[in-house]
């Protein structure tokens, strides 16, 4: 599988942007997909993933209420919508494919790693 996360850019505090996460070479409809994100000189932490059918998603605390992540499963394609955004979201955001079919916040369930995109919050 290669991941191809795009819609990263610059932007202002209290704006949005919509992260894509694109899958090529085999569907993922039938596991889990997540999100990351790292900012410089921090580990990369977990922002919010969902389950293979869509129905269970779970949020980082400091996202929830702001960010909605979506499946479209025939497009082979995760969104991630993050409005309200603030400078502390600043980070290279990363989608990843679970093992499973389960939505989860740990790294060592996802085995399939996009190449990142930057996103840029301005105070």
């Amino acid at each position: 599988v290669q991941l191809q996360a795009s819609g990263g850019g610059l932007v202002q505090a209290g704006g949005s942007l919509r992260l894509s996460c694109a899958a090529s070479g085999r569907t993922f409809s039938n596991n889990g997909v997540g999100w990351f994100r790292q900012a410089p000189g921090k580990e990369r932490e977990f922002v919010a993933a969902i389950g293979w059918k869509g129905y269970n998603t779970i949020y980082e605390d400091s996202v929830k209420g702001r960010f909605t992540i979506s499946r479209d499963s025939a497009k082979n394609t995760v969104h991630l919508q993050m409005n309200s955004l603030k400078s502390e979201d600043t980070a290279v955001y990363f989608c990843a494919v679970a093992r499973g079919p389960v939505a989860s916040r740990h790294l060592n369930q996802y085995n399939y790693w996009g190449q990142g995109t930057q996103v840029t919050v301005s105070s």
